[in-house]
């Protein structure tokens, strides 16, 4: 298999999840900064421009969350998927609310402070989308009280995702209310196959 990737962009949930499952992949690196994920080359592969990007075989699929539940389904054995019905939906709900409720407030923040052009940014929005973070945040925290993982008694991939998202939302200083997810956050990354943070990704391309 291959990954296309790029240091502090969700790639880091596909190649977390490939980690853990110990899977021989081929690393490519599409170096955002030299537009490089908009070149016919890379177009190829996912016509969106977007990183992640998982090659397997014949077989091309693109968005993070997707790739992370097919390495999944792909390794059974790995169990880094709830295979009861009721946990599976739970896998779900906390799956979506991951990438609707907290990684959507988060993009519109880094949207508005270092994405768009200067004169297009609304720094109304970076504190509405901040707000919003926050409320659903605390929505998670009551979740996690007395528990080691966002579903059920054991990992799945739904973690290697919220704890990235997580990761994201302490890096904007937006977790300081909520000392469960952060502790939650820490033990997921001190997991023997997880990849780097946030922060030292950042570095590692010359942003940090």
């Amino acid at each position: 298999m291959k990954l296309y990737e790029f240091g502090p962009t969700r790639s880091l949930r596909a190649r977390w999840t490939l980690q853990e499952l110990g899977v021989d992949f081929e690393a490519i690196t599409v170096n955002l900064m030299k537009g490089e994920h908009a070149q016919p080359a890379y177009l190829k592969v996912n016509p969106a421009g977007k990183i992640p990007a998982l090659v397997d075989g014949d077989f091309v699929l693109t968005e993070s969350v997707a790739i992370v539940v097919y390495l999944a389904q792909k390794y059974p054995d790995k169990r880094l998927l709830p295979v009861d019905l009721k946990q599976r939906a739970e896998f779900d709900r906390w799956m979506m609310f991951t990438v609707t409720e907290l990684e959507q407030p988060l993009w519109r923040i880094s949207r508005h402070t270092s994405i768009y052009p200067e004169a297009t940014r609304l720094p109304a929005d970076v504190v509405i989308a901040s707000r919003e973070f926050k409320a659903m945040a605390a929505v998670l925290e009551a979740h996690m009280r007395d528990r080691q993982f966002v579903v059920g008694a054991s990992v799945t991939v739904a973690d290697f995702v919220l704890a990235y998202t997580l990761d994201w939302g302490n890096a904007l200083e937006l977790l300081g209310d909520c000392p469960r997810l952060l502790s939650y956050m820490e033990r997921m990354y001190a997991r023997p196959h997880a990849p780097m943070r946030i922060a030292q990704a950042l570095k590692s391309v010359g942003l940090g």
